[in-house]
């Protein structure tokens, strides 16, 4: 189906060989073969997928160059100029992929080629749909997209398994058993300020409820702004949930944090600390017989 639908995106029409007819298709396979020797001797090293695919546009162009069309005078490059003018738009890129129906894990976890990806929490034991891109993997449930991995690609069977956390998924878990924040593996990667923030707050008691309050924060606030905010208040030496959000508040709201330093001056001191006296409020109450009243 997504096939022919990229069939009906571009406005072609596929032609196929016929059962047991092999025969036909002598032709793009003797291309194809001609065209490997061109293209990968010697064979060239490239860190990713997009530069091998830049260096191929390149690289063909190049060749259409040298190499005669066969049926029409001239190079393919002459007849590719010739064709050009007669060629509708080119319409917006397809969005090509190849869907698998998956169910998550009750560790929010999916498989995909030897390798685990996380899913948020609330979909655990759920059915998706994994959306396989060469260089990502989009999961989606619902008529919406949850999540996004960049795609692990390793085809060696000694090495062992792997998985992809994204902490963010977990903190749904995490406010229901914040002591899952101590050594839980999708929290081992946190950003290095939501790192240090958390070996300071696991050491006095209650810090790791606390530490989980701040790290859904990002739940409700841009990510940048809350690790900005932590990031602040590790350098003001004052590592606390109501600092933190007291800092984050002035990030959203515009208000400078480093305001002008105040001197005292030593007559504003007080010599004389005011004393708790609670019969004074009586004075404040109506009596029966006599007495003020408050207004």
């Amino acid at each position: 189906m997504r096939f022919l639908a990229m069939a009906n995106h571009y406005v072609f029409e596929p032609e196929f060989c016929n059962p047991a007819a092999g025969w036909e298709k002598g032709q793009v396979e003797k291309n194809v073969q001609d065209a490997r020797p061109r293209l990968w001797q010697p064979m060239p090293d490239f860190p990713d997928l997009a530069a091998l695919n830049d260096w191929l546009e390149q690289r063909c162009k190049a060749l259409w160059q040298e190499i005669p069309h066969g049926r029409l005078a001239g190079t393919v490059a002459d007849a590719w100029a010739e064709e050009q003018a007669a060629l509708m738009p080119v319409p917006p890129a397809f969005d090509g992929f190849i869907e698998w129906s998956k169910r998550v894990s009750p560790t929010c976890l999916i498989s995909f080629e030897r390798t685990r990806y996380s899913v948020p929490a609330s979909f655990a034991n759920r059915p998706v749909s994994l959306r396989v891109y060469p260089d990502r993997l989009v999961i989606a449930a619902e008529g919406q997209i949850l999540c996004e991995h960049a795609r692990r690609i390793d085809r060696s069977h000694q090495l062992p398994p792997q998985t992809v956390y994204d902490w963010r998924h977990y903190l749904a878990v995490i406010q229901r058993k914040p002591g899952a924040l101590r050594n839980g593996a999708p929290f081992a990667e946190l950003p290095p300020g939501f790192k240090q923030l958390q070996e300071q707050m696991l050491r006095r008691p209650g810090g790791d409820r606390e530490m989980v309050d701040i790290l859904a924060l990002v739940l409700h606030h841009d990510e940048q702004a809350v690790l900005t905010a932590v990031e602040l208040a590790l350098a003001e030496g004052v590592a606390t949930k109501t600092h933190v959000l007291n800092i984050l508040h002035r990030l959203i709201d515009g208000k400078t944090n480093d305001g002008p330093l105040i001197d005292t001056p030593q007559a504003l001191a007080l010599r004389r600390e005011p004393k708790a006296n609670v019969g004074r409020y009586d004075d404040l109450r109506a009596h029966n017989t006599g007495g003020r009243h408050a207004s």
